[in-house]
């Protein structure tokens, strides 16, 4: 038996053709308006409200202004023959038990709808009087470690002591060794907080007395007793916080340009997406990405044949889920105008339709979060992590013999310098966003930054509004200069010196992409523990060239390093392997999970931040992606453990996380084997080697195609394969902006995201369901933004 809820005949006629099963269950719900002020009269005439799929509108049917009832039916094919439900009397009893348990199960969207409300906590009865000892205790940025035990994840700091102990059973599912609650009971302190989840917002609280977790109202101060600034918010005359009084031209304000009359757009491409729930992230980068006409023309253009190669459950089809989301945004069917003044009357008779104001797109969440950490919760996210995170799974569910992600590969040539005996090094690595740091020491408005400063630290000691906000100016000029310019190498090993020395990298395009992505780096650490956003305005350029940039690769008179790998130091505890913190922290800065930040940095033999966000790609999907790292004894039976270390298997066959990390940057798994093979599994070295042998003898391995087969099984479209390595589409480093994300707030873990596209001549701003002309763009204060190459 199969379930459709408001598909076509012509979809269920062809799911019967392909699959020849012919007992249907089809469910329709029907909206019925109350009459206002009418209690027990009669109703207005039924109207069927179909979906596409999930594709709800964006009336909200659990509203006072509407009831609704489903009705049921069994559809036997090919005749068309309806049963309606329920009929104890003419079907068999297990007919009868299997359509009740599919109208008694809750549909993907539906699943979701009490993860959206979140526990309200209740203040904690001991926050107001909590005894803090004045015992000089300070707690570091970074580098925690359970006070009893060797853990540095799922910490608690007791707010009366400032001891730092590993938790247990806490409301938040982590483990430990239970060292905070045994605090508890040794010394009566009730209150602690988890380290990693302070924001300016709060932080996660646990009550020992209390068993559950709570509120503190006064976690700043409590905070601030150990060192620790989480921007403290003084309550003013008035009872609102300092920072709750907004600038009269705040960030909030001007990328959503308020106060602003704002024309609403209809039709196809116009199409607004309902927020989920701190879910504008997702809505922000779908929008963005198809407007590409390669994902519209993947996705969409195949909808029919990809609707016709689907798994019996589209629901958990990749593919599938694309392509009904961009109908959904490109058919204009959900972004229809208001009816006209002279169709008021009929309205009122209530003759009309709802009308199908934006998508809400709940089964595709649900699906492309599914076993991610993050994404799988309603809190904010990083729309440029999720931007990378869809990358991956277009990488990994190709549609035909076009892959849309092609589009925004790029190579990047990495040219590395030993600084004492002047040899170079010149390796290529695959990546999908140019990411510009911000230049903060080229702002062209510093004195007027220093005179603001002045007087808002006056205002707040004064407890009064703060002045207008005065942003750093910066030049895109700056920024593009930063990025060309050397950067040190941490631990840097010189095979030319056969130790470590000082060693300067450089990165240039060895291929401009069709698309370029821009990321201006905002988001950074400080040292009170916080994520803060740099708010800055840079003159983005609507017109750009990076000609420039472009590599060179081995110059006359240049030395390369001799291609040898450093020496592999297997320690005496290996559990005591050193981890590059910094490397650690540079992917952590990119919103990515600490502990997965760690293994990513570990498994990757500290080979850098570069080949770790390679492996953090390539195993985002995995359901212990975030959980804490466990380093094996050498001797246990690790793949992992085997390509941090570089060993060498009994049949030299490269450890499977090797080869996932190549396979990630866009090689052929064939090309990764022999690679790996031919450098005895060291990755940096299977990486040049591959650049260096652009066609690699083919290798027939039985063993290999039988895990080819499996790899593709789950896709429904094979793509068909070109040459071996990374696919590129490179060309002129001229290029033409047509789209930006902007994000509103302090830290990416809170906050709100809005897309602004350029369509048919004038700019639209997409913010949720409200999808409007826009009438001053702020192009200045954008997070990610994309270009278009200008044909040559």
């Amino acid at each position: 038996m199969n379930t459709f809820l408001g598909f076509g005949r012509e979809h269920i006629e062809r799911h019967y053709r392909k699959t020849g099963q012919c007992v249907y269950l089809h469910l329709k719900r029907h909206l019925r308006q109350k009459v206002p002020g009418a209690s027990g009269g009669a109703l207005p005439k039924r109207r069927n409200a179909k979906l596409f799929l999930d594709l709800e509108i964006s009336s909200d049917l659990n509203s006072d202004d509407f009831e609704y009832e489903d009705e049921a039916k069994l559809v036997i094919f090919p005749d068309h023959y309806e049963i309606s439900l329920p009929n104890i009397e003419e079907l068999p009893a297990l007919v009868t038990i299997a359509c009740d348990a599919l109208l008694s199960a809750k549909s993907p969207y539906r699943k979701q709808e009490p993860d959206s409300w979140e526990e309200e906590l209740q203040a904690s009865k001991h926050a107001k009087t909590l005894v803090q000892l004045d015992n000089g205790v300070r707690i570091p940025p970074s580098g925690w470690k359970c006070s009893k035990c060797d853990l540095r994840e799922n910490l608690w700091l007791n707010l009366s002591d400032g001891s730092v102990l590993c938790g247990k059973w806490f409301f938040d599912g982590s483990g430990g060794n239970g060292h905070a609650v045994e605090h508890y009971r040794d010394t009566g302190y009730p209150l602690a907080v988890k380290l990693g989840t302070i924001t300016p917002d709060g932080a996660d609280v646990y009550s020992f007395d209390e068993e559950e977790p709570v509120l503190d109202p006064h976690i700043a101060k409590h905070l601030a007793h150990f060192g620790i600034d989480m921007l403290q918010m003084q309550v003013t005359d008035n009872g609102l916080r300092d920072n709750d009084i907004k600038p009269r031209v705040s960030e909030w304000e001007v990328i959503q340009e308020a106060g602003v009359k704002l024309k609403p757009m209809y039709g196809p491409g116009y199409t607004g997406m309902k927020n989920l729930g701190n879910s504008c992230y997702l809505n922000a980068v779908m929008q963005a990405i198809f407007s590409i006409p390669e994902f519209q023309r993947a996705y969409v253009g195949n909808l029919p044949r990809i609707f016709d190669y689907s798994p019996l459950d589209p629901t958990q089809d990749f593919n599938t889920q694309m392509a009904k989301l961009g109908h959904g945004l490109l058919s204009g069917q959900y972004s229809k105008p208001p009816m006209k003044s002279e169709l008021i009357e009929q309205v009122m008779k209530e003759e009309h339709k709802p009308q199908h104001n934006g998508i809400s797109p709940r089964m595709f969440k649900a699906f492309i979060s599914k076993g991610h950490p993050e994404f799988s919760s309603n809190r904010q996210q990083d729309a440029q992590e999720f931007f990378l995170h869809l990358i991956n799974l277009v990488e990994r569910n190709p549609v035909g013999s076009e892959n849309p992600s092609d589009v925004f590969r790029f190579l990047v040539e990495e040219r590395t310098q030993c600084c004492q005996s002047r040899k170079v090094r010149y390796t290529d690595r695959v990546d999908y966003i140019m990411q510009l740091p911000v230049a903060m020491e080229a702002a062209t408005n510093k004195d007027e930054l220093i005179a603001y400063e002045l007087k808002r630290r006056e205002a707040e000691a004064a407890r009064r509004p703060l002045p207008d906000l005065v942003r750093a100016k910066i030049p895109f000029s700056a920024c593009l200069q930063a990025f060309s310019e050397p950067s040190n190498v941490e631990d840097f090993w010189s095979s030319a010196l056969q130790a470590k020395s000082a060693g300067v990298k450089t990165s240039r395009f060895a291929s401009f992409p069709e698309y370029l992505v821009v990321q201006i780096k905002k988001f950074t650490f400080g040292l009170d523990w916080i994520p803060k956003k740099l708010d800055v305005s840079i003159d983005m350029p609507d017109f750009l060239d990076i000609t420039h940039l472009r590599a060179r690769g081995l110059q006359p008179g240049e030395e390369e390093l001799p291609d040898i790998a450093p020496p592999i130091v297997i320690p005496d505890d290996p559990k005591a392997l050193d981890i590059d913190e910094s490397s650690v922290m540079q992917l952590a800065e990119m919103g990515f999970p600490l502990e997965a930040c760690r293994k990513a940095v570990y498994y990757t033999g500290n080979l850098g931040a570069e080949v770790a966000f390679n492996w953090i790609i390539a195993h985002m999907e995995e359901p212990d992606f975030a959980e804490p790292l466990v380093i094996p004894a050498f001797g246990e039976v690790s793949s992992s453990g085997a390509a941090a270390l570089g060993a060498v298997g009994l049949d030299n066959q490269p450890p499977e996380e090797m080869v996932a990390i190549i396979i990630s940057m866009g090689f052929q798994r064939n090309v990764a084997i022999q690679a790996l093979k031919a450098t005895n599994n060291n990755l940096e070295r299977a990486l040049e080697w591959i650049f260096s042998h652009p066609d690699p003898e083919e290798e027939s391995d039985p063993a290999l195609d039988t895990m080819d087969m499996e790899n593709n099984a789950n896709a429904n479209i094979l793509a068909e394969t070109g040459s071996e390595g990374p696919r590129i589409k490179d060309g002129p480093g001229r290029y033409e902006l047509f789209g930006f994300i902007s994000h509103m707030g302090t830290s990416t873990m809170s906050g709100h995201y809005v897309c602004h596209l350029r369509k048919e001549g004038r700019w639209v701003i997409y913010n949720d369901l409200r999808v409007c002309a826009s009438e001053r763009p702020p192009k200045d204060l954008g997070y990610i933004y994309f270009y278009h190459r200008i044909p040559s």
